[in-house]
């Protein structure tokens, strides 16, 4: 059974203008240290951390709960399976929220196009 369907993307320069204004405070807000440690050791960090950004609002999308009350961004972990493919991990109260409505399974897929 499928319990929804989630999309969003995010822009790149919005990411990096979040992370200049708000720096680590925000960092360790919304992302794991896993997705910090993967996402800023790479050239292009902004394109990074806006497709897991997106990835994260689309999984709250598709448990219909969005961002507020009994979730949070930083407990919607991406990560890169052991082929490289995109991983969904779900920790605390939004795997809690997640399971009561019957989620066993999460697929994403992660893409980077333009200034997205």
């Amino acid at each position: 059974m499928i319990v929804g369907i989630g999309t969003d993307m995010t822009e790149v320069i919005r990411m990096a203008e979040m992370v200049d204004r708000h720096g680590d405070r925000f960092l360790k807000r919304v992302f794991t240290d896993e997705e910090l440690s993967y996402s800023l050791d790479k050239p292009r960090q902004a394109e990074h951390l806006a497709v897991r950004f997106a990835a994260k609002e689309a999984v709250l999308k598709a448990i219909k709960t969005g961002v507020g009350p009994g979730t949070s961004l930083h407990e919607v972990e991406v990560l890169r399976g052991a082929k490289g493919e995109p991983e969904i991990r779900l920790h605390g109260r939004t795997a809690k929220v997640a399971a009561a409505k019957g989620v066993r399974r999460i697929h994403v897929s992660l893409t980077h196009t333009g200034g997205y």
